[in-house]
């Protein structure tokens, strides 16, 4: 019996991946559990395994992107072919099918100027190093990696000789074979309305079960696409009889829209806003547009931990300043179990455990990977852990365990001067901590002028969840707790 491979969903904020690799060609006996293909998210690329066993039917093309809960294959069994409905559609609306032409010749594509004609094996990469290649024109494919398991991460890419930086052109190839006659022609995305957009794997395979005409569907107005939910709206409204209801308008202030106003002047550069910058701008968005967000400024005296750090280096390895913070936050949080929640349907739910997230800087946008039960950790193993997670980060290599789950979160810009800012909370957080720089404050003790070391801490709060007093005293608490290192060394 044909079983079907969907697109899964990695983690509670992934909608959608992107095939970047399969690992086995179409046709190929699969065991459950085995190494399948390699999708990417928001967030980084991951491997995925087999959710079944049998004959591979791939669906989903290298480079295509599927909601989660898509079709992306099948698994057949002996003798068994895949199910009619299972024609390759482009999941995302920028890549959907025209029409085919009855006179299509059926010539194979020509060789990409970029792409080598010997294959040598899958290539074994984080993210971050396959676009500096792609920007640097830099062939991979003789490159040593030095990252776990042999992977290619982007420091293996700073000292490469010149040759290496050379992508062999193609040449005659007397050994290639015939080419191989066109595929059968694609069914081309359903469209509502001459929209041309196209419809989920979930869409089709529910109007091909009842028999609806996916071009008289409207589209979902937020997806801009067929969904499951359209289908089912449009044969809700079929049943009551008469013409189907309106679909139903999408909510407002979804983002940006068509009638945004055109750039002033000609742009040098336009960066779109997908991938990565895409999702940061969404969901900053969204974070905005459904909390109420406050923020308070409070210094705090690092006199104390200055002194504590230059013990510690002369001893050895030192933590940064970020990680006296994020242990001070983590110990707060147990005391005030409110900063440690997020909203849901019943209320706000006080979760048990602090996993705190810190804010890493890539040159294409924002990563916040998690230090899971951050409390448990003393200075030492915090820094150790702090430091694994910002090379990972930088090198394109982290985990999706290292991305999910963070119950609240800091965010540093002290590196660039700057005193205070106002942090934008990660959903489904109520609270993030923005740390600013190390300066000298003259302050009056006592009748006596001194100077101390200070920093200022921006605490960023969901004031649906919790009053600006409760805010105050956690920050407070964490101010207190800088004033005293040791004690970030009890666990």
């Amino acid at each position: 019996m044909a079983t079907e491979f969907l697109m899964p969903k990695l983690g509670l904020t992934m909608e959608e991946g992107t095939i970047t690799e399969w690992f086995a060609d179409d046709g190929t006996s699969i065991a459950a559990g085995e190494p399948l293909l390699r999708i990417e998210t928001d967030k980084t690329e991951t491997d995925v395994e087999a959710a079944g066993a049998g004959r591979l039917h791939r669906i989903g093309q290298v480079g295509e992107t599927f909601a989660c809960g898509d079709r992306i294959g099948w698994f057949l069994g002996d003798g068994e072919d895949a199910p009619a409905a299972s024609a390759p559609v482009a999941a995302t609306p920028a890549a959907a099918f025209a029409p085919p032409t009855a006179a299509a010749p059926a010539v194979a594509p020509a060789a990409s100027p970029t792409t080598s004609v010997v294959n040598t094996g899958r290539i074994v990469a984080s993210p971050l190093t396959k676009r500096l290649a792609a920007e640097r024109s830099i062939d991979l494919r003789p490159v040593r990696g030095t990252g776990p398991g042999g992977r290619i991460v982007a420091a293996d890419l700073e000292n490469l000789p010149a040759a290496s930086t050379a992508v062999a052109s193609p040449t005659p190839n007397t050994t290639t074979p015939n080419p191989s006659p066109a595929p059968a022609p694609v069914r081309p995305a359903v469209t509502a309305g001459g929209s041309g957009a196209s419809a989920t794997a979930a869409a089709r395979s529910l109007a091909d079960l009842l028999g609806i005409d996916l071009a008289q569907v409207p589209l979902d107005p937020v997806e801009q696409r067929i969904t499951k939910d359209a289908v089912a709206h449009h044969v809700r409204g079929l049943i009551a009889g008469g013409a189907p209801p309106p679909a139903p308008a999408p909510p407002a202030a979804t983002g940006p829209t068509p009638s945004l106003p055109p750039a002033l002047q000609e742009p040098t550069r336009t960066i779109r806003l997908s991938g990565m910058r895409g999702t940061i701008a969404k969901r900053m968005h969204e974070s905005l547009r459904q909390m109420a967000q406050l923020t308070l400024f409070m210094d705090a005296d690092l006199d104390a931990v200055v002194a504590d750090r230059a013990r510690r280096k002369e001893a050895g390895a030192a933590p940064s300043y970020t990680d006296y913070v994020i242990a001070a936050a983590a110990r707060a949080l147990g005391q005030h179990p409110l900063v440690n929640s997020q909203i849901t349907d019943d209320g706000v739910a006080l979760l048990p455990m602090a996993h705190v997230g810190m804010a890493v800087a890539l040159d294409d946008g924002l990563i916040v990977p998690v230090i899971r039960d951050t409390a448990s950790l003393d200075l030492t193993s915090l820094s150790v852990e702090s430091s694994r997670l910002a090379q990972a980060a930088r090198q394109g290599s982290l985990e999706l365990p290292d991305l999910e789950g963070g119950t609240f979160s800091v965010s540093t810009l002290g590196m660039f001067d700057v005193d205070g800012f106002t942090p934008v909370i990660n959903p489904p957080n109520t609270a993030i901590l923005g740390v600013g720089r190390l300066r000298d404050d003259v302050v009056m003790n006592d009748g006596q002028v001194g100077v101390r070391t200070r920093l200022t801490l921006s605490l960023t709060w969901d004031h649906r969840a919790f009053d600006g007093a409760p805010a105050a005293a956690f920050c407070r608490t964490i101010a207190d707790l800088l004033g005293d290192p040791t004690s970030l060394d009890a666990i």
